[in-house]
């Protein structure tokens, strides 16, 4: 490749970044999940658009996975454990056993009313029954939910990938399966491997970064998600799914008390969004709108099945036993957005060589595209239809932690956001632990040193000295005056700690 060739490229490849980025901004003022216009983006560039001939499959299934990886870490990262705690069996579940519901379902609709062999939909059964994150959250941002819809949403959406995963390649290279029982027993194997290993990986490098001292803060974002790919590696080289490992360590990473929190957030959602980015635009160019004309009916009529029967038969029968209130059976049901994960699993049986398999992709291509038009603009007003938005939720405080080893404390510095109730509270009735202190309030671009008597208000800064001993009590305290204000510590919400 020559340097005028590079700079060519260089020079499209920034275009499309910036393209991207200006989207994003449009798809949060229509309504629409990003992955649309991103997808736009690549076919308007790819062979029926400006003529750029892609069809790479193996290469677009190998930077689909790397990209998966970057995905599943940033939301990981960004999973609060005690939001999703309690829904973690719910979303277990779902992600088991409501897999296997809406594969059956969409499968036999995909044979007996479109006329695919078994092989092919199965295949489209298991491909289409993995929620998305980002397609989902990039919608409900604007609508603030009550944790427990909220939580079940984020950790089906996190697990759901593992044996969905699993199912794709099974049914890509090993068909006819002779014995089910013996490959539910590997998906159940492979799930636990993945588990085991993502809490280790986790555990073991959030206490490395709480006991390294690393020379610049720009590293400890670097260190966080090279940990978190690592778990990948690890889960997959121990035959069990990296998947799953890598979002169990970023939970575990990003719910740890970990130097310059906010920072390693910024990074790996920045890195998030590129991945993003990258992965629609590629997967865009894949495809050939042309070829599409044959498929759309068959999307649709599969999508639909999907859509209305598959997934409310398999929320309800997933939460049967923590008897979920139909109100959020019904939005949990609408919110089963499809995005990247679906495309991306298409290309395995084509890179398997699997009769027909163009026109899966095909199918998953329109289905995603079809119904995510159709759920995402509506999912924001079903919730509100369904009075599951809560307008006046307090946000929670976003602490960013710099720790002053010479000093033997950290420095806590933190914005009070629109909503906090720690708004109208005296800096003395924050009640921080002894050892803990405001040192600096910041406001309208002016700081000067608080007295016990100062008020707080929204959009204030505050920096915050504490010792090592109390650091997580300030912490935890500082978060339960957000949350419940200065009643906080009496009312039980949380902030013991300062009592």
């Amino acid at each position: 490749m020559t340097v005028d060739r590079l700079n060519e490229l260089l020079l499209v490849c920034a275009l499309v970044l910036l393209i991207a980025v200006i989207a994003v901004r449009l798809s949060s003022r229509s309504g629409l999940p990003s992955l649309l216009l991103y997808l736009g983006i690549g076919v308007a560039i790819g062979q029926d658009g400006l003529g750029v001939a892609f069809d790479n499959a193996e290469l677009t299934q190998v930077l689909g996975y790397a990209a998966l990886v970057v995905i599943l870490a940033e939301g990981g990262l960004g999973t609060q454990w005690r939001e999703i705690k309690p829904a973690v069996p719910a979303a277990a579940v779902l992600a088991t056993l409501g897999i296997a519901v809406s594969v059956g379902i969409t499968a036999s609709a995909g044979h007996y009313l479109v006329g695919l062999d078994w092989r092919q939909a199965l295949l489209i059964g298991a491909v289409v029954s993995s929620t998305d994150a980002a397609a989902v959250f990039s919608v409900l941002r604007r609508v603030p939910l009550p944790s427990r819809v909220t939580g079940v949403l984020e950790a089906e959406s996190g697990f759901n990938d593992a044996p969905v995963v699993i199912l794709v390649v099974a049914f890509s290279e090993h068909w006819p399966v002779h014995n089910w029982g013996v490959l539910l027993g590997e998906i159940a194997l492979e799930l636990a491997i993945g588990a085991a290993v993502g809490l280790a990986v986790g555990m073991l490098g959030a206490f490395a970064m709480r006991h390294v001292a690393l020379p610049a803060s720009g590293l400890y974002p670097i260190a966080v998600l090279a940990i978190a790919v690592l778990a990948y590696a690890g889960g997959a080289l121990a035959h069990g799914s990296g998947f799953l490992a890598v979002y169990v360590a970023s939970v575990v990473l990003g719910n740890a008390k970990l130097p310059h929190r906010p920072a390693t957030r910024g990074f790996a959602e920045g890195l998030a969004w590129l991945a993003q980015i990258g992965l629609f635009v590629l997967l865009g160019l894949l495809v050939t709108p042309h070829e599409l004309g044959d498929d759309i009916v068959p999307a649709l009529v599969v999508g639909l099945v999907l859509t209305v029967v598959a997934r409310p038969l398999s929320v309800t029968a997933s939460l049967l036993p923590f008897r979920t209130p139909f109100r959020d059976q019904v939005l949990l049901s609408w919110a089963g957005l499809r995005g990247a994960v679906p495309i991306v699993l298409a290309t395995i049986p084509m890179v398997a060589g699997v009769r027909q398999s163009e026109r899966i992709f095909n199918i998953v291509f329109v289905l995603v595209i079809v119904y995510t038009l159709v759920q995402g603009p509506t999912l924001p007003w079903v919730a509100r239809r369904l009075h599951l938005g809560d307008p006046g939720a307090a946000e929670d405080l976003g602490i960013e932690s710099a720790p002053l080893e010479r000093l033997r404390g950290h420095l806590l510095s933190m914005r009070i956001p629109p909503h906090s109730r720690m708004h109208g509270v005296e800096v003395g009735e924050l009640r921080l632990p002894p050892g803990a202190a405001v040192t600096l309030v910041v406001r309208e671009g002016k700081s000067f040193v608080p007295l016990p008597t100062t008020v707080l208000r929204h959009g204030d800064e505050l920096l915050v000295v504490a010792t090592d001993p109390v650091r997580d009590k300030a912490e935890a305290r500082l978060r339960a005056v957000g949350r419940g204000g200065k009643l906080a510590g009496w009312l039980e919400s949380g902030g013991g700690a300062g009592r």
